[in-house]
C-alpha cells in the first residue's frame, strides 16, 4: 500500500510542512532509505543524518525543520513512525486459497479470502475466521478456533481446543494448548494432574517464536487483548496475563500466576506459582519473584527475590563495597587499626 506524506499526516495527526503530494511506499532508517521511504528523528542530533538522506519525507519532533524536505512534526515521532507501519510498509499477503498440499478435515470451517499454505494440518471443526493466513507446515487441532485477520507463521501448533480471537499473529514456532506441567506425588511416583482446559488469546495479540501457552488444567489460560510476548516465553497452566501487558524474551511464569493490565516484564524474569502482579507493575530484568508473591499496582521490583527498586539499587551498591567491608571487620577483628 502507497499513500502521500498529507494523507498519512491526516492519519497520524501530524502538521505538515513541505509538499503534500510526496509520494510513500515503505519505512527506513536514514542511511538506507529511497526517495519514497518515510524516515524519522526525535532529536536534533540527528538532523544531518536526515538532511543527508535519500528520503523525501522525515517525521520530526516539534519546531524542527529539515531543508528540502517534506515535514511531518509529531510531538512523538519514535510513536508516530510506528503508527505509520499501520499504513507502510505493507506485509506480504499471500493470495487466498488452500494449497494443493494442505490437509484440511471436510468439518473445517474456512472463512471467506484465507490462505491455508503447503502442508498445513486442520483437523475436526477447527474454525478459520475471514482473511486469516496459516502458513506452512501449521498444526491445528480439532475444535481449535481462529478468529478474523489472524496470523499464524510457519510451524505454528495449536492443539485442541484453543481459541485466537481476531488480528492474532503468532510466530514461527510457537505452540498454544499444550500440557501443562503438573503432578502429585503418591504411592511412590509421580501421577499426571489432569490437563484438559482450554487457551483463550485475545484480539491483536502477538506472541513471539518459540514461545509455549500451556492449557489450563481444569480452566483456562487467559491472554487478554493487545497483549505482546516476546519470544522464548513460557506461560504455564491457568496463567491470566491482562491487556496490554509486555513480556520480554526467556521469561517464564508458573501456573495459576496472574498478571494485571498494563503489567511491564523484562526479559529473563522467572515468577513463581500463584503470584499475583497488579496493574501496571514493571519487573526489571533477571528478576525473581517467588511462589505466592503480590507486587502491588504500579510498584517497580528488581532482584531475586524481587523487593522495590529503591530497595533494590540501595543493597546492590553495598554488595558492592562488600570485599572492603569485609576487609575493615577483619581489621578490627583483629585489633587494628
Amino acid at each position: 500500500m502507497s499513500c502521500t506524506a498529507g494523507e498519512l499526516a491526516k492519519f497520524l495527526g501530524a502538521i505538515i510542512v513541505g509538499d503534500s503530494q510526496t509520494p510513500l511506499s515503505g519505512m527506513a532508517m536514514p542511511e538506507n532509505a529511497r526517495a519514497e521511504d518515510l524516515i524519522y528523528i526525535d532529536s536534533p542530533r540527528h538532523l544531518q543524518r536526515a538532511e543527508h538522506s535519500a528520503a523525501k519525507c522525515v517525521l520530526a519532533p516539534q519546531g524542527l525543520q529539515l531543508k528540502g524536505k517534506t515535514t511531518l512534526t509529531a510531538e512523538n515521532p519514535k510513536f508516530a513512525f510506528a503508527k505509520a507501519a499501520a499504513l507502510l510498509p505493507p506485509k506480504f499477503a499471500p493470495p487466498p486459497g488452500v494449497h494443493a498440499t494442505a490437509i484440511v478435515a471436510s468439518s473445517a470451517r474456512l472463512g471467506p479470502h484465507v490462505f491455508i499454505g503447503p502442508y498445513v494440518v486442520i483437523e475436526d471443526e477447527v474454525e478459520v475466521g475471514e482473511g486469516s493466513i496459516v502458513e506452512a507446515f501449521c498444526f491445528l487441532g480439532r475444535g481449535s478456533a481462529i478468529g478474523e485477520k489472524c496470523r499464524l507463521h510457519p510451524r505454528v501448533t495449536l492443539y485442541a481446543n484453543s481459541r485466537l480471537a481476531k488480528g492474532v499473529e503468532l510466530h514461527s514456532g510457537v505452540v498454544i494448548g499444550g500440557d501443562g506441567f503438573g503432578y502429585v506425588f503418591g504411592e511412590g511416583r509421580h501421577w499426571k494432574f489432569p490437563q484438559i482446559g482450554t487457551v483463550e488469546i485475545g484480539d491483536n495479540v502477538e506472541i513471539g517464536c518459540n514461545t509455549t501457552i500451556d492449557r489450563g488444567s481444569l480452566g483456562v489460560t487467559s491472554i487478554s487483548a493487545d497483549v505482546k510476548i516476546d519470544n522464548l516465553v513460557q506461560v504455564a497452566h491457568n496463567v491470566s496475563i491482562g491487556a496490554h501487558s509486555i513480556v520480554a524474551s526467556q521469561t517464564g511464569i508458573s501456573g495459576s500466576s496472574s498478571l494485571g493490565a498494563g503489567v511491564i516484564v523484562a526479559g529473563q524474569v522467572g515468577i513463581g506459582d500463584h503470584c499475583k502482579l497488579e496493574e501496571g507493575a514493571i519487573v526489571g530484568g533477571q528478576a525473581g519473584i517467588p511462589t505466592g508473591k503480590t507486587i502491588r499496582r504500579g510498584q517497580t521490583v528488581w532482584g531475586t527475590p524481587a523487593r522495590p527498586l529503591e530497595r533494590f539499587k540501595k543493597q546492590y551498591a553495598a554488595l558492592a563495597r562488600l570485599p572492603e567491608l569485609v576487609e575493615r571487620v577483619e581489621k578490627l577483628e583483629q585489633g587494628k587499626p
